[in-house]
């Protein structure tokens, strides 16, 4: 595991938003959702997720989760990811989401 510095992860804007707006990935290589998430004053940006195990639309819409803002975009077949959404990959390659344990205002940074 490399080290970094204080000042390097000060440079990662972890931002909190609202997913407001779920659909279906299918010409994604694994299973994943397209999301719509409202970062507050940061807009609402677009992100791929492969958390189709333990997620159904229904359970996202309306859901807080952290988000990387700061990432270059990343083309992901016919989809521009704009953030990263956060989460923890299991041994298995299922991703549990990491999410604030109270609600916080969109856009929030993560310190």
């Amino acid at each position: 595991m490399k080290e970094i510095t204080w000042s390097e992860f000060e440079q990662v804007e972890l931002r909190v938003g609202t997913i407001v707006e779920v659909e279906d990935f299918p010409e994604a290589r694994k299973p994943a959702y397209k999301l719509k998430i409202d970062l507050g004053p940061f807009g609402i940006k677009q992100s791929s997720a492969r958390i189709t195990t333990f997620y159904g639309k229904a359970d996202l819409k309306g859901k807080q989760v952290i988000c990387v803002i700061n990432f270059p975009k990343k083309q992901i077949g016919p989809f521009v990811s704009e953030v990263l959404t956060t989460g923890f990959i299991l041994e298995s390659g299922d991703v549990v989401l990491a999410v604030p344990e109270r609600t916080v205002p969109n856009g929030t940074k993560l310190a």
